[in-house]
C-alpha cells in the first residue's frame, strides 16, 4: 500500500454515556454521518467522579469510537448535541499503531 494511511492519523475516541440506548444512538448517529468508522457500546462501567462539589459514582457505558484525528473537532460537537449530560466525557488518544488493512478500513469508512 504506497499511501496507506499512517497510525497517528487516527484516534480513539472515549465517550461515557448514562445507558446503552444513548450510547447506541450517539454511536449509529456517528457512524452513519461517516464521523466515525466504528463505535463500541461497552456495558457495566461505573465510574466514580468529583461533579458540583460532591463525589458521585454511578453506571454508565462507555463509547469505544475510532477516527481519523481529523474528524475530532466535528465528532466533538455532534456528540455535545446528542448527549444528555451538560458536560459529557469525550477524550481522544492517540493510536500508537495498526494492522495496515483495519486503518485503511477506519480512512475508508470516514471518508
Amino acid at each position: 500500500m504506497p499511501n496507506a494511511p499512517r497510525s497517528s492519523q487516527f484516534v480513539v475516541v472515549l465517550v461515557t454515556c448514562p445507558n446503552r440506548q444513548v450510547g447506541e444512538t450517539i454511536g449509529r448517529t456517528l457512524v452513519e454521518e461517516r464521523l466515525a468508522a466504528c463505535a463500541n457500546v461497552i456495558p457495566g462501567v461505573t465510574s466514580i467522579y468529583r461533579w458540583q462539589g460532591k463525589v458521585c459514582q454511578d453506571r454508565e457505558v462507555l463509547l469505544l469510537i475510532k477516527t481519523r484525528r481529523s474528524r475530532f473537532a466535528a465528532l466533538t460537537c455532534r456528540v455535545q448535541t446528542l448527549h444528555s449530560y451538560a458536560v459529557p466525557e469525550i477524550v481522544a488518544l492517540p493510536l500508537f499503531a495498526g494492522s495496515p488493512p483495519y486503518l485503511a478500513w477506519v480512512w475508508d469508512a470516514t471518508a
